[in-house]
């Protein structure tokens, strides 16, 4: 097992062991795994990797443990001096060889990764039109080209956790762009941005807001977006005067519905989105509801269910599962989803009534207007097909169960909203049995 230091890649890696493992156990965790090739040592943090080995590159802190080649050494001729003398020789031979190889295997690729990043950034901004055809695979942008197409970062639509957005343009003002520059380049902001890319490059759903780009310049990290024009779902139910019709929100809801079905069900690896809530979720011009924002999103392997993470995700959307240590699979996404869906029926914010002392949790004032018949009051007398309402409201319900296994799966979500499956009466919000 040969050490190099100052040496990462991009590829993503087959198995991540826990953030507790130490420099000694992620080698030989490597060491005893019979597919692991290589392991990649970062902070507290060890990825397994399998060959291919590629997209590697110098000049991080991180530290690479690669498996070279080796020779038998058991000679079975115990008098023969001449013949262990030969082994020894072709094994340390060997063992040099093998890692001069994986070192000059290492260094060109860098060497033709950078070269290819170079290419791209010389790439002129107002012609490049073909770099957002639908099958091309993700453009690397210059710091300079995204300062163009901002105008210097002037018009801010909106600020997060890690950095702010900006609108921007491209080839000369015929397209559209958002652009999210992290300012607070931590640790915790590289990965958020490592794994943004990771998540949504690989993604292409109608439902789902487009990743066009990203930069990755010296300390610069940036992600280039389709345009949303018409801003955020929780701009357009808490903020405007008037509340979309009805039928517009149930739309929403499916929307939103397939969005996540995709990301569940859909990819060879599927993705927890880890923080669906209405501020994540963004509408075009035509009132097609996509979500956003995959900065805190869990990217499972091929045949992963479930996994341990730290918490993330927003008060008031987390799932339970998430205070009590426990598994998280993509029915955390669904408990989130339930609470958009009642925020949608009703036009309220789910902390709306808690910050007002109100006695109630959303769920819990819902059930009690469906078991009191009293559903008409969470829509303010709008004209709806009380049937739909009702049904709507019990997928809801269903989706905040207080235990995964009762919550369902999106594409059972989808068939009850649509009127495909049978609605049953749903148990009671666990804070209110």
């Amino acid at each position: 097992m040969a050490t190099m230091n100052n040496i990462t890649w991009a590829d993503i890696p087959f198995f991540i062991l826990p953030s507790t493992t130490s420099f000694d156990d992620c080698r030989a965790a490597c060491l005893d795994d019979c597919f692991c090739e290589a392991a990649l040592f970062r902070g507290d943090e060890c990825s397994k990797q399998v060959l291919p080995l590629k997209y590697g590159r110098v000049g991080s802190n991180d530290t690479l443990f690669i498996k070279v080649g080796t020779m038998n050494t058991n000679n079975r001729s115990t008098t023969n001096d001449k013949k262990r003398q030969f082994s020894s020789r072709a094994l340390i031979t060997t063992a040099v060889l093998a890692t001069f190889l994986a070192v000059v295997l290492t260094i060109c690729g860098f060497l033709i990764y950078r070269n290819q990043r170079v290419r791209r950034y010389r790439r002129p901004l107002e012609y490049d039109n073909t770099s957002f055809d639908e099958e091309t695979p993700l453009r690397s942008f210059s710091f300079e080209e995204l300062d163009t197409a901002t105008d210097g970062f002037r018009e801010m639509l909106g600020k997060g956790a890690f950095g702010s957005v900006f609108k921007g343009a491209l080839a000369k003002g015929e397209k559209v762009i958002a652009v999210k520059r992290l300012e607070k380049m931590v640790e915790d902001g590289e990965r958020e941005f490592q794994r943004e890319v990771r998540a949504i490059g690989r993604t292409h759903h109608r439902n789902l807001v487009r990743l066009l780009g990203f930069c990755n310049e010296g300390s610069n990290r940036l992600l280039v977006y389709e345009f949303m024009s018409n801003g955020s779902l929780a701009n357009l139910l808490f903020r405007s005067e008037n509340c979309p019709a009805w039928k517009e929100r149930v739309k929403i809801a499916l929307d939103v519905a397939k969005g996540l079905q995709y990301l569940h069900e859909e990819l060879e690896s599927h993705i927890i989105h880890c923080d669906i809530k209405p501020q994540n979720i963004l509408m075009d011009s035509s009132g097609t509801a996509k979500i956003a924002d995959f900065g805190l999103a869990k990217l499972l392997m091929p045949n992963q269910t479930r996994t341990f993470t730290g918490i993330r995700g927003t008060r008031g959307y987390l799932a339970p599962e998430w205070y009590k240590n426990a598994p998280i699979t993509v029915k955390a996404d669904v408990y989130s989803y339930g609470i958009v869906l009642l925020e949608i029926i009703c036009c309220r914010r789910s902390m709306e009534m808690e910050e007002t002392g109100e006695e109630h949790s959303l769920p819990e004032w819902m059930y009690e207007c469906m078991t009191a018949g009293e559903l008409r009051n969470v829509i303010n007398d709008e004209v709806v097909d009380i049937a739909e309402l009702e049904r709507t409201v019990k997928v809801g319900l269903w989706c905040v169960q207080n235990e995964p296994v009762f919550r369902p799966l999106m594409r059972n979500v989808i068939s009850m909203l649509e009127g495909n499956m049978e609605t049953s009466i749903p148990p009671a919000p666990a804070s209110f049995s």
